[in-house]
């Protein structure tokens, strides 16, 4: 299967998307969820005028006079008269403002004469009262459908009585590590041995985009074996990823296995560094990936093309956030053939440096990013001083 660009495979993947479904629960519980449903709101917020300081609700025509003070108006109290002509109610912030005043002058502009009545002592303010209906009006909607819900989010669906909002079911993605050299990280590994690193960052980052995984194991160098943990995988979830085996070594057999178990491969290399030997298959019952063994690359792939595809199956169109700084120094490549990802760092002075990098083995430079930027294909050097555009890992 011939090579494409990362711009083919990202097009591939993303009309390649399931759709999770929906389901309800409790507004507490929805945080980093997809909203699938528009929220409407039940009420006016503010659901009346309300005072915004503490001080005294009085006409704005009568802020020159000395006026009489008929009551205190606490919040949560609904207030007993109306202000008339030389007239004021001391008020609390959040209290409801009495009919008849139009404005609030602040306590710390207010005088106290000896009659017991109260002189506007400021020399301008504001009217410090926040108008029924001006921030959410009955029957607006205040929440969009395909929203990535943020605590401030749930905020709002308490302000308007939404206690059960309707999401997107979470993407099921099974993880799976492949090769004979893997121990799990509570093993100390022999001669010729590794920790298994990628499981835990997939999974980390499969929770990251909102989704939940599944933890299936190490694949041993055995057909057989990868080939049952694969089935067992595509019958339990939505999508499958699955690290090493997708090379062109003697043991790597992934793609061949997921032919077997019926997956159709969409791809199996991608024009960029690193990452090239990624595999992108599609099955009935679920979506997979043959990542690249290495951790630096099974991770930016994961960032590239499984992230984006997760929200879009959850319902939300992802647009990665990008910041802009310039290059505190050159840099170059050797090869120019592919489009390549570079971890780097962002100063505190501003300016963009990559990070100590030793290639796609080397996961600690990735614990030392700030964020990766891109180099397309054909592009040897960034200049001193050129603005790049970081993407934040």
């Amino acid at each position: 299967m011939e090579i494409i660009t990362f711009e083919e495979a990202y097009r591939i993947v993303l009309n390649s998307a399931l759709n999770t479904g929906t389901e309800t629960v409790s507004f507490i519980d929805s945080l980093n969820r997809v909203l699938a449903g528009d929220i409407t709101s039940d009420m006016d917020i503010p659901p009346f005028n309300k005072a915004t300081v503490d001080g005294f609700a009085c006409r704005k025509a009568n802020l020159e006079l000395e006026l009489e003070i008929i009551e205190t108006i606490a919040a949560g109290m609904q207030p007993e008269n109306a202000i008339s002509e030389h007239q004021c109610s001391r008020i609390m912030t959040g209290a409801a403002v009495p009919k008849g005043a139009d404005m609030v002058f602040m306590v710390e502009d207010s005088l106290i004469l000896p009659s017991g009545k109260v002189k506007y002592a400021g020399s301008f303010t504001k009217g410090n009262i926040s108008i029924q209906g001006e921030d959410i009006k009955n029957g607006d909607s205040v929440l969009k459908s395909g929203k990535l819900i943020r605590p401030q989010d749930i905020a709002v669906m308490a302000s308007v009585g939404c206690i059960s909002v309707i999401v997107s079911k979470m993407s099921r993605v099974a993880v799976i590590s492949s090769g004979d050299e893997l121990v799990e990280p509570s093993q100390k590994p022999g001669i010729c041995q590794i920790r298994n690193t990628n499981a835990y960052q997939l999974m980390a980052q499969v929770q990251r985009a909102g989704a939940k995984g599944k933890y299936l194991g190490i694949a041993r160098d055995d057909e057989e074996a990868t080939y049952d943990i694969v089935k067992k995988a595509i019958s339990e979830c939505d999508l499958v990823l699955i690290t090493g085996g997708v090379s062109m070594g003697d043991f790597d057999f992934v793609p061949s296995v997921l032919e077997r178990a019926g997956v159709k491969i969409l791809f199996s290399r991608v024009n960029i560094q690193p990452g090239k030997p990624t595999t992108f298959g599609v099955h009935p019952k679920a979506l997979v990936f043959g990542l690249p063994g290495n951790p630096v690359s099974s991770f930016i792939q994961f960032e590239l093309l499984v992230r984006p595809l997760i929200y879009k199956m959850m319902g939300y169109q992802w647009d990665p956030f990008t910041i802009h700084f310039p290059m505190k120094d050159s840099f170059s490549r050797k090869s120019i053939d592919r489009q390549a990802w570079i971890p780097v760092v962002i100063t505190k002075e501003g300016f963009v440096s990559p990070v100590d990098y030793h290639g796609s083995a080397h996961i600690s430079a990735l614990a030392l990013a700030d964020g990766i930027i891109a180099l397309p294909v054909g592009k040897k050097t960034i200049e001193k001083g050129e603005v790049v555009s970081v993407r934040q890992v």
